[in-house]
Formats: structure tokens, sequence, C-alpha cells
């Protein structure tokens, strides 16, 4: 069993935000008497809010880690569902209940953070043990949860584009390989450490599910306004066009900004067309938006299916060989590179060269 150092060393050794909840996980369970724990986040979609465990351990062995990207969101229970869990992050405190008389079984709830942030950083650790949590269970839980905080703080601001708040052109290298790969297959071994996610190589080849989609949205004659109304306003704009994309996108869905007036998206979603239909719904949403001081703005969109061989770089420049395409024919329109590739007006990309970004 290891120490409380070595998993502190764990949690401080990671690069990656979407292993950091697994890590306190295992951590809990090997230093704490405990059942269970699980790790809920809040997920939306169309508006209505709802849990999803993304790790759930047993300290008899077995578990599972759900990819946020591969989950059917209408399946999940809304927060009302689960009221101990939505009075914990309401409240912002612990809430311990007791469901076999007072001395028996409880479950123990403490909010992930102890600050107001967005849907996509709320959430509990939810843990079930057969006698109430001792002070020194307490302790341990407590310096655990606050290297977990200070370390997805910590990574989040590496992540994260400055202005926007949206993920930044790095963090696409850093997630798209745990990103786009086969869905877990729910049993973890708690005897194993958990990779290292630095140890991939950025252009390492491998196999994906056939239902990852990457596009890459552009905001029409971008530098023209810039010349007519200024850094500062196009600031504003740029903005306003990444709060429409996090209203129009889905919470689990990876939502980046480049730099300039490049937005990007990854997401799972079971076909082209409803692909298709996330982006459209994107540029509709921007067409229809009363920008201050702008009036009208529109953008142009374009996205490929991740393919088993991919890199970043490669299904980039795809969904940029589509971008492109739609703002030489018309602007405000959304073009899919594989609808293209079948009507012929152009062929498979085949160079890999890297993405230019600003």
């Amino acid at each position: 069993m290891a120490t409380l150092t070595e998993h502190l060393i764990k949690l401080t050794d990671h690069r990656d935000r979407d292993l950091l909840e697994l890590t306190l996980a295992k951590a809990l369970i090997d230093l704490v008497s405990i059942d269970r724990v699980l790790i809920a986040r809040v997920t939306s979609e169309d508006g209505v809010k709802r849990w999803l465990d993304v790790v759930t351990l047993d300290a008899r062995g077995g578990g599972k880690v759900v990819d946020p990207l591969r989950i059917d969101v209408s399946r999940l229970p809304r927060l009302e569902d689960a009221s101990d869990r939505l009075r914990c992050i309401q409240t912002g405190e612990r809430v311990e209940v007791a469901w076999a008389g007072e001395n028996g079984p409880r479950h123990t709830f403490f909010p992930l953070f102890s600050d107001a942030r967005g849907d996509d950083a709320q959430g509990v650790l939810e843990i079930h043990s057969s006698t109430a949590l001792t002070e020194e269970d307490l302790a341990t839980i407590g310096q655990l949860h606050h290297i977990y905080r200070n370390m997805f703080a910590l990574l989040a601001y590496s992540d994260r584009d400055a202005l926007t708040g949206l993920l930044n052109r790095k963090s696409l290298d850093d997630a798209f390989y745990s990103a786009v790969l086969e869905e877990l297959d729910g049993v973890i071994d708690s005897n194993k450490d958990v990779p290292a996610p630095h140890s991939v190589g950025k252009e390492r080849r491998h196999r994906v599910p056939p239902n990852y989609w990457l596009g890459t949205i552009v905001i029409d004659n971008f530098p023209l306004l810039s010349d007519k109304h200024g850094h500062l306003i196009m600031e504003e704009v740029t903005l306003l066009v990444a709060r429409l994309m996090n209203s129009t996108f889905r919470t689990h869905d990876r939502l980046y900004r480049f730099g300039g007036d490049q937005f990007a998206a990854l997401f799972h979603c079971p076909d082209e067309a409803l692909a298709f239909g996330a982006f459209e719904r994107m540029r509709a949403n921007v067409e229809k938006f009363n920008f201050p001081q702008v009036g009208r703005v529109t953008i142009c969109a374009g996205f490929t299916r991740i393919l088993a061989d991919d890199s970043p770089s490669t299904a980039l420049e795809r969904a940029e060989q589509a971008v492109d395409y739609a703002q030489k024919n018309g602007r405000d329109k959304v073009c899919s590179h594989l609808d293209l590739v079948r009507r012929g007006f152009f062929g498979e990309v085949v160079r890999t060269g890297a993405v230019d970004i600003f």
C-alpha cells in the first residue's frame, strides 16, 4: 500500500486534468477506511443539468472511469434526483447521511471545489463508509482534496486561453489521444499505477472509435472588421463568440480557441448529420446575435471525422481545408470535409505539416 507522501507525489505529477479524479480516488481507497469513493461532475445538455459519475472505485476491487465524450447525457440522473449531492454543492459544505441508524453505514459528500465555478467544474466527492468518518479520516481526506484542488487550478490555468477561458491549442495536443481512444473497459486494477500522460508522443498513431469529430470555426472577414472597429471591439466579439460556443455545445464537449479568430470543437456523436447539426446551430446562433457596436457577424465552420491513424495536425488540416472551402464559397456556412470529398471538390489531405496558429 502506498504512503500518503507517495500519493501526494502522484497527484502533483500529472499534466492532464482528466487523470486527477482517478488518482484522488485511488489515494482515498488506499489511505482511508472506506468502502467506496465516487467523484461526480455536473454536466448539462439543452439547459438540463445532470450528474455524471466520472470515477467510481471500491475498496474490494473494481470500479469504473467514464469518458465524458461518450456518454448519453439524456440518460443521466437530474440534479434534483440526488438531493444530498445537490445540497452539498448548493451549501458548499460537507453533508453526512446515516441511512441505517446513527452508528451504521453512511454517505459523506464534499463539494469538489470550494468556490463558485461553471458547470464544467462543479461536482461532489462522495464517500461510502461502514461507520462515521473519524477526525483522522477527515484530515487525510482534507489533505488529499486540497492538493487535488490546487493541481486542478494550476492545470486549468495552463490549459486555458487567457482571453476567452476556452481550452488552448496546447491542450488539444495534450488531450487528443486520451479524448478519442476507445472507451475504458470500466474495470480499474487498483494495483496498477496511473500511466503518465506526458509519456505519450504528440504525433503517436493510435486506434480510435469511428464517431469522434473535430471542427474548426473562424469569424468571417475578421481582418476587415478589426480594421473598421479596432482591436478592443474585436476582443469583445471574440469573447461573445466564445460564450455562444459554451451555450451551443454540450458541457462535456471540448471547446478551443487557437488565437485570433480561430476556434475548434472536439466531441463524440453517432453520425455526420448530427455533427453537422451541432456546427449549424453554432453558425445560426452567431448569425442572429446582435454584437454591440458591430451588429451582424457570421462564421464559417469545417469539420472532419477523426480517423484511426490521425494526429491532431492531420485532423485539423482536413477541418481547415473544409473551412477554407466555406470561406471561398460564400462564407456563413458549415462544410463537412467528408461531404466535400464525396462531392469531388478535393481529395483526402495527404501531407502532415504543422498547423499555423497565432
